[in-house]
């Protein structure tokens, strides 16, 4: 696209990490990833963990039902691992499609993980399971020892738990979720896209840990992985403006309540649904990218899952977007990234 062109059009976009709640949250935040998206990955870490496929099948109905008529949206269902999984749950789940991926959230990591992993070790022979069939095993890469500084527990995943698990399991299809830091960018570049891909967020490649901290703390910044080096936040944008396809969209959208952000224990979780697919536009249009913005976008999730590329298109116009300040949720709300901010972009409807 030149600088004279207002217009672009792509292959409709898939989010391959969103995170949707249930129940009245769920009926509030999904229609902003369906005006967008075509498909989304659903993150399985409610408070009562999707761990089985009687549960992903009732939780995806709910999803369906919450889902505004007018977008045609297919959410892809994950499996929520625990020491208790076995390999014949996911290999049932896997193939009668009711799980596209299985997520590894380590104990205690993040929201709503205190069922996660305690060991690697303790899911040997689900890994086993999952490599031998083609399952994808979707990763929150961060160390749990509470002795490993926070800025660091991403690289000293790679080296202390990554590394090994794929030394032993090397066929096993593996994306490493929502990457933050130089090191994983370069050790997911030195390996079969194939194998090995990762997803990145629009927050991560906006912005660095000194926003976080800008005129005060900034609650709605606050996420797990937390934002990084000025030094990462370039990795990232680097790796995606050179078009290499072990790179793809996963937005990491994660709402909560205003009250739950700002409270004594702030959450950790960045919901940037109503601006995300936009924010990645401006980004790629930043770094004089946009023709690799299709591959990103729609092209490279697809072919590391095995699934077709979709067929519809989507247009955007060099238009000024103002994102929504707050969604009102009784006495409550939730704020989105960029909360009242302008886009250079906006969809053509």
């Amino acid at each position: 696209m030149s600088k004279f062109e207002k217009k672009i059009i792509i292959i409709k976009p898939d989010d391959w990490h969103v995170h949707l709640r249930d129940k009245k949250i769920l009926n509030k935040v999904i229609k902003y990833t369906g005006q967008f998206y075509k498909r989304a990955v659903i993150m399985p870490n409610l408070k009562d963990p999707i761990t089985s496929c009687f549960k992903s099948i009732a939780y995806r109905k709910q999803i369906l039902k919450a889902m505004n008529v007018n977008y045609k949206f297919e959410p892809l269902m994950t499996c929520y691992l625990t020491s208790s999984t076995t390999p014949k749950e996911l290999e049932f789940g896997f193939f009668k499609k009711i799980f596209i991926a299985a997520k590894l959230y380590p104990h205690c990591s993040t929201t709503n993980s205190q069922q996660g992993v305690k060991a690697i070790s303790d899911i040997n022979c689900v890994l086993e399971c999952m490599e031998k069939i083609g399952m994808p095993l979707l990763i929150h890469g961060e160390e749990i020892n509470q002795n490993i500084d926070i800025y660091d527990r991403e690289s000293e995943f790679i080296k202390n738990t990554l590394e090994p698990l794929r030394n032993k399991f090397p066929q096993l299809k593996i994306v490493l979720e929502h990457i933050t830091t130089k090191e994983s960018v370069e050790y997911i570049k030195k390996h079969d896209c194939n194998y090995l891909s990762g997803t990145i967020t629009p927050h991560h490649l906006m912005l660095n840990r000194n926003d976080m901290f800008s005129s005060g703390i900034q609650p709605y910044l606050y996420c797990l992985p937390i934002l990084k080096k000025n030094k990462h936040q370039k990795a990232l944008r680097k790796a995606i403006a050179s078009g290499d396809n072990h790179f793809f969209l996963g937005s990491d959208t994660a709402p909560h309540l205003h009250k739950n952000k700002i409270g004594s224990f702030g959450c950790a979780g960045i919901f940037n649904a109503p601006s995300s697919f936009l924010s990645y536009v401006t980004i790629f249009e930043e770094m004089k990218a946009l023709k690799y913005l299709q591959a990103f976008c729609s092209e490279n999730g697809p072919k590391f899952y095995n699934m077709p590329i979709n067929k519809e298109t989507i247009t955007l116009v060099k238009k000024p977007y103002k994102v929504l300040k707050q969604i009102n949720f009784g006495k409550n709300k939730i704020i989105p990234f960029l909360s009242g901010k302008t886009l250079n972009w906006s969809l053509q409807k």
